[in-house]
């Protein structure tokens, strides 16, 4: 896109997603009668501004710049479409997912983090049931934001020769620990946060309740020593060969691509206190409107596209949405139709008998919000509710 159009459009998403008043308070009245395509293209600085504007509205310090190694984790992917209403449940990518009403009920903004594989700690003896300790950066989670809970998600792959097993022959479990000391000469001190009983003839993610740990490492500024996970099988000596369970690279030599979406995701849920919940919401379906060819206050098309701004690199979803803004007469007398205040109606019935006093305006009556999937300057992946998006209703005010 021409940096003129590029700078008009970010005109427009700080006019519509801000509001006229802070749209007014960034230009001035002189400069609104100056402005025009070919100076907009040349004010470069004044683009910088109105982003650095956008970036704040969205929590960012500054533009992320994703890395080619970032991965989107498919279960945060399935999360957004759920959510945003863009699916149902029988899509999801995965057939065990289930939306997690209760842990996204408290919390507005969603986190998935990958472990340090550099800082992957395996004993020394090799066992398959001794535990793996892997840590956690939470450090991009911002003060500000309150984690309710967190989850950690670990996929466990069938195991062919296990389908002849019964009973506890089938069965292995998972233990998780959070690692409460620094370990010493190959030793965890740990404390058990959660645990479940598999079975093997089934390939599917399973979730563990993390929450307690991730508080105290958050909310308490406790120090932050990892998780460790630990497998067991009941009878060691009839389990059944290889590991289903993928914790690691190092034990279980996967390709490149199947170990960026199959290893272990820790997935926070929070709430900046800006906004409210995600919210499950059902699949949308186009709304069919009549064609209006009246000019009174009424809502009008605006598709913001996220590449016309430069900003597809780093929000996966959704690559744009229908805004729409406000625009149109408030004439005398003012209709029912217009959902006009009392004040509305008082201003424009002086303004029929003085026009020093201007119209009422149409404006935006209500408003509804939208989530989106993107990288943040980290490279994590972050879900989040944004209120006041997109207008659904206009009216003379």
């Amino acid at each position: 896109m021409i940096p003129g159009n590029r700078m008009l459009m970010v005109i427009l998403l700080c006019q519509v997603l801000l509001g006229e008043s802070s749209y007014a308070s960034l230009i001035s009245e002189e400069g609104k009668k100056k402005v025009s395509a070919q100076h907009l293209g040349q004010s470069h600085e004044l683009l910088r501004d109105f982003e650095a504007t956008l970036l704040h509205m969205f929590g960012l310090q500054r533009r992320p710049r994703p890395s080619t190694s970032a991965v989107v984790p498919q279960y945060l992917l399935d999360l957004y479409r759920l959510q945003s209403g863009e699916a149902d449940e029988a899509g999801a990518h995965d057939l065990s997912f289930r939306y997690p009403e209760r842990s996204t009920s408290r919390a507005n903004t969603v986190r998935g983090f990958h472990h340090e594989e550099h800082m992957e700690e395996l004993q020394s003896d090799g066992s398959r049931e001794t535990p793996l300790r892997f840590i956690f950066n939470l450090s991009s989670i911002p003060e500000e934001e309150l984690i309710s809970t967190a989850e950690l998600r670990i996929y466990r792959q069938q195991i062919d020769d296990a389908t002849s097993l019964a009973g506890d022959e089938g069965l292995q479990r998972i233990n998780i620990y959070e690692v409460l000391k620094p370990p010493r000469a190959g030793t965890l001190i740990t404390q058990l946060l959660d645990t479940r009983l598999v079975r093997h003839n089934t390939s599917r993610w399973e979730s563990f309740d993390v929450g307690p740990a991730v508080l105290r490492w958050t909310r308490d500024k406790r120090s932050n020593h990892g998780l460790a996970v630990e497998i067991v099988h009941p009878d060691p000596s009839r389990r059944p060969q290889g590991r289903h369970v993928r914790v690691s690279r190092s034990l279980q030599p996967v390709p490149d691509e199947d170990w960026a979406q199959l290893r272990p995701l820790l997935v926070t849920f929070g709430h900046d206190g800006k906004s409210h919940p995600l919210t499950r919401r059902a699949k949308r379906s186009p709304k069919q409107r009549g064609r209006k060819r009246n000019r009174n206050c009424r809502r009008h098309a605006l598709y913001v596209d996220f590449s016309d701004v430069g900003w597809n690199d780093w929000i996966v979803a959704p690559p744009g949405y229908q805004a729409y803004y406000c625009h149109g007469e408030c004439p005398f007398p003012l209709a029912d139709h217009l959902n006009s205040t009392n004040h509305a109606i008082v201003q424009t019935l002086v303004n029929s008998v003085n026009t020093n006093i201007p119209k009422a305006c149409c404006v935006p009556t209500e408003l509804s919000a939208i989530s989106m999937l993107y990288l943040d300057e980290t490279d994590r992946v972050v879900l989040k509710n944004y209120q006041e998006m997109v207008v659904e209703g206009c009216g003379c005010r």
